[in-house]
């Protein structure tokens, strides 16, 4: 379902939820976000009368007790309403770690695609009386975008606990690689996925980022095929690859600008363009290139070209998600 059009269907809920009289259709046009506005013509009533019946019929395929009545005798035309107490869930009752496990996957589902309806979800558990915790301490920052096609074979794979078969682009190589894994599991880490198991053919542990993958991954053999080691954890694999030797970090900033930068840079001086050029020291370049990117124009990178690269590609990936946004 287009992004769009399920923040429609939330929001066509949550104003038939909000009413006990019938709703018509006419008022339903001109307070619910994203139908057609009424500009006086045809094609625009056209538009909208199509419109809310593939809505009308999504919701009730969906369960949504809609019905459709007349709240009084002097009423002209039909109206709509959402039955609450056929709608409603019945009382809900989570254990801490099952709440946490709710607020962990608000998280996770925080993409642009997904954010109506996780909040809708988080307000309709807070008014049970549910208390979610999503700001519980984790090691992710986790987001599912539509730009990973690999995501869904290798979760399906770590599941299912079936070997998967891919072939994978190194940076520093010019050719992809044909891998055999065992997964354990996939993991958010920096805004990217990662799938961290067993590398078959190395016969050691490894990480693949998920955007590296070529062409789609393909499980083989039976599932249950194995078991991931019972103290795995794969947030620490992922952050263990990105952790080695000290590295310098030379950066240009407007001044007045990047404030929370500079309190751990050292100042080099002004640039020829009257930037002011920092130099930052880092075991862990990505995490940095993240922290820079959210400067947006403000910081450019000069060297080392791997963070500058990152930036440009985090800054690149954060345009094409903005609407109306292209890479």
């Amino acid at each position: 379902m287009a992004a769009k059009r399920a923040e429609r269907l939330v929001n066509l809920v949550i104003a038939l939820l909000g009413t006990r009289q019938y709703v018509t259709a006419a008022k339903i046009r001109a307070t619910v976000p994203g139908y057609e506005p009424d500009d006086g013509t045809a094609r625009a009533d056209e538009a909208f009368k199509r419109m809310f019946e593939r809505d009308k019929a999504e919701l009730r395929e969906m369960g949504v007790p809609l019905e459709t009545g007349r709240t009084s005798v002097f009423d002209t035309e039909d109206g709509y309403r959402i039955a609450r107490a056929h709608y409603e869930l019945p009382e809900i009752t989570l254990t801490g770690e099952e709440a946490a496990a709710v607020g962990l996957a608000l998280r996770l589902w925080e993409s642009a695609q997904l954010a109506g309806a996780a909040q809708s979800a988080l307000v309709k558990l807070k008014a049970a009386g549910v208390d979610v915790d999503t700001s519980r301490a984790i090691p992710l920052r986790p987001r599912l975008d539509s730009d990973e096609p690999a995501f869904e074979p290798c979760y399906a794979a770590a599941r299912d606990r079936r070997v998967l078969t891919f072939d994978y682009r190194r940076p520093d190589e010019d050719a992809p690689a044909r891998r055999r894994v065992q997964p354990w599991g996939v993991v958010a880490w920096h805004g990217r996925w990662y799938l961290g198991g067993l590398d078959l053919d190395r016969q050691a542990p490894r990480v693949f980022r998920l955007s590296r993958v070529v062409g789609t991954p393909r499980a083989t053999g039976p599932a249950a095929a194995f078991e991931p080691p019972g103290d795995v954890d794969l947030a620490a694999m992922v952050a263990g690859q990105f952790r080695g030797e000290e590295q310098l970090v030379v950066v240009r900033a407007r001044p007045g600008t990047a404030i929370g930068l500079r309190r751990h840079a050292v100042p080099l001086g002004p640039a020829e363009d009257g930037d002011d050029r920092l130099e930052l020291r880092t075991t862990e370049p990505m995490r940095l290139a993240g922290e820079i990117a959210s400067y947006g124009a403000d910081v450019v990178v000069e060297a080392p070209a791997a963070v500058r690269a990152a930036v440009v590609e985090r800054l690149t990936r954060l345009a094409a998600m903005a609407p109306g946004g292209t890479a």
